[in-house]
């Protein structure tokens, strides 16, 4: 009987195309531009913190693309683990207004992510696809998109009814 196909896995990094492109896009959304005159980097994600709700959940859309796309090239659970961590805290403080904007200019989840799978290839530990791995953290990260969702609409709410109460100043 002839075995199942595994997934052949680079032995580097770089020897991969869609590995170089998780870290083009976990560069386009974490530092890509430099504010002129300075060494700091920013990317979109804390651009499209700026939009309430729907900008969070666009990132953590594109983070959560990213870990499963790095889980089907090697990352072990543990790193895994780590880098849903990452994207845990990003999702969580990034969505509290104002903390979460600046929040997301400093943390940039998704290159520590990109740099964990680095030093994880470098140590020889990448072993190919972790198919129930990726169930669960797309489980995961569809909970916390559930909750910012969540939280995002109870704001609203709360806003709409706090603003619509308000006393009416006549003149």
């Amino acid at each position: 009987m002839p075995q199942p196909k595994r997934p052949t896995v680079p032995a580097t990094f770089d020897a991969n195309d869609r590995l170089r492109w998780v870290e083009q896009m976990a560069r386009l959304m974490d530092s890509q531009f430099r504010l002129p005159g300075t060494r700091f980097r920013f990317g979109l994600d804390p651009l499209l913190g700026l939009f309430p709700v729907v900008g969070d959940l666009t990132s953590l859309a594109v983070s959560g693309a990213l870990v499963m796309t790095m889980m089907r090239h090697g990352a072990s659970g543990a790193v895994v683990v780590r880098m849903a961590i990452n994207i845990l805290l990003d999702a969580v403080i990034g969505s509290i207004p104002l903390l979460g904007n600046v929040f997301d200019f400093a943390y940039k989840a998704n290159n520590r992510n990109v740099a964990l799978l680095r030093r994880h290839y470098a140590e020889g530990k990448h072993q190919g696809s972790g198919k129930g791995l990726v169930v669960l953290l797309l489980l995961f990260l569809l909970g916390v998109f559930g909750l910012v969702a969540w939280g995002g609409i109870a704001l609203v709410r709360w806003l709409w009814h706090y603003f619509d109460a308000a006393p009416v100043l006549t003149a």
